[in-house]
């Protein structure tokens, strides 16, 4: 019974300095993509709308990370109730939480992992925003933003990642969130936008970016920090997941812009740098659940085929009718589909688990769970999501009116413009007539 025990603690893991300095600058990496994100999304939309868009993304830093710290990180990686969400009083406010408690099995504190997935918390519902761009209140966004991780992310993360939850528990492959955040944010924007409407002027008016060096900026950012969120998502350094992880972040983004960009190309006759950028988004969500489970030659497939594909869907909504402004649903939605379901093709069981897709000897059970996680996430999101936009709307309003989205968004929910273009100065402009005549004019040239 003595050695037993003695083996027993000998196995037991212990704190790795190592794996705990890696994974804090993981969780800074990821961090740094929400104001990535933030200018990939400013420089989309039109000048007049550019700072509310900056803002979307960045309230979700203050409100996520709260909610997080006061319930989220206990619903989410609690101890499972129903395999539906999770619970520990511990958790709350991680207030009963020891500075050297291990996570679960792992080296690292318990602290790191649940600021580690804080960040992805804080990221997701950012997402949603590009979809509604230029038309909605600041005020109800911020109340959907919290409304919408309490009741869809925590329990979604819980599904997906957390001990006892459902689609863990079926195996569906997910290294780093192409269920939990990506078809989860891109489906929630499919229901908000079906709600609230497309834009004043949509499929008439000029609506091209205002600036592409800003969306060019937050592309490089959100590669940079996306290999924290993605090589970090094994928690650790020790066996070498996580740097075949890193490898296929970067191959499959780099596959996904060429083909986007050769998709412009034959479609549309140029190479354009919001292609280069979009495309690269797309290869980076669709790796996102795919790079634990496939060889870097998986890793071009992934990319090649999701670059096409997002090329091919951001076109849909004129086709449909659905306005999504900055193309959410057809890069993160349709990329994160993707790439979900090409782990059971592409998974060759050799790196994250032994589960094999079909083109490594798996046969079709791993595709069949895929597709099982892709629609339950996909399903569940846009419906509660929509449910959660009528709701809002029907008390509060979710949009700002007509008059408003017309002169400029920034000027009527902010009191600020992102440019001066009268020479007097930055900061904020004063709501009167003098100023808000000149920026709206300015804002008509730089929109032609």
């Amino acid at each position: 019974m003595a050695s037993a025990i003695t083996t027993l603690a000998a196995d037991a893991p212990t704190l790795s300095a190592a794996n705990t300095g890696f994974m804090l600058i993981c969780s800074a990496l990821v961090m740094l993509m929400t104001p990535g994100l933030a200018f990939f999304y400013g420089g989309m939309v039109r000048v007049k709308s550019s700072l509310n868009m900056l803002m979307m993304s960045f309230v979700s830093l203050g409100i996520v990370t709260i909610l997080w710290v006061l319930y989220g990180f206990s619903l989410a990686f609690g101890t499972d109730s129903g395999s539906v969400i999770g619970w520990n009083s511990d958790y709350v406010g991680l207030s009963g939480i020891g500075i050297t408690e291990l996570w679960d099995g792992y080296t690292i504190p318990v602290y790191v992992f649940a600021v580690f997935q804080l960040m992805f918390a804080v990221i997701t519902p950012a997402l949603i925003s590009g979809a509604l761009a230029d038309r909605v209140k600041f005020s109800a966004w911020v109340l959907f933003t919290g409304l919408w991780v309490t009741v869809v992310y925590f329990p979604v993360a819980h599904w997906v990642w957390g001990a006892g939850g459902w689609l863990f528990e079926l195996g569906v492959i997910d290294f780093a969130g192409g269920t939990a955040v990506h078809i989860n944010a891109g489906a929630a924007a499919l229901g908000v936008i079906l709600v609230i409407g497309k834009r004043v002027g949509f499929k008439k008016d000029p609506m091209r970016p205002h600036s592409l060096p800003l969306v060019m900026l937050g592309a490089g950012l959100l590669w940079f920090g996306w290999f924290g969120f993605n090589a970090g998502s094994w928690l650790g350094n020790d066996d070498g997941v996580g740097a075949v992880m890193f490898v296929n972040t970067q191959v499959a983004t780099a596959a996904a812009m060429l083909a986007w960009l050769g998709y412009e190309k034959l479609r549309h006759g140029s190479f354009t740098t919001l292609g280069a950028a979009s495309g690269a988004v797309a290869g980076l969500v669709a790796i996102t659940p795919a790079g634990g489970s496939v060889s870097p030659l998986g890793a071009i497939a992934v990319g090649a085929i999701a670059g096409v594909l997002c090329a091919m869907a951001v076109g849909l909504k004129y086709k449909f009718g659905y306005d999504d402004s900055l193309d959410v649903v057809g890069v993160h939605l349709v990329g994160g589909v993707a790439g979900s379901l090409l782990v059971g093709l592409f998974a060759t069981g050799g790196v994250q688990s032994d589960a094999a897709g079909l083109f490594y000897g798996g046969g079709l059970e791993q595709l069949g769970k895929q597709a099982i996680g892709v629609f339950a996430v996909l399903a569940y999101s846009l419906v509660v999501s929509a449910v959660l936009a009528l709701l809002l709307d029907k008390t509060i309003g979710m949009r700002v009116t007509e008059d408003a989205e017309v002169s400029g968004i920034d000027q009527n929910e902010h009191a600020e413009t992102a440019y001066d273009f009268s020479g007097a100065g930055g900061g904020a402009a004063p709501r009167s007539t003098a100023v808000t005549a000149p920026v709206a004019a300015a804002s008509k040239k730089v929109d032609a």
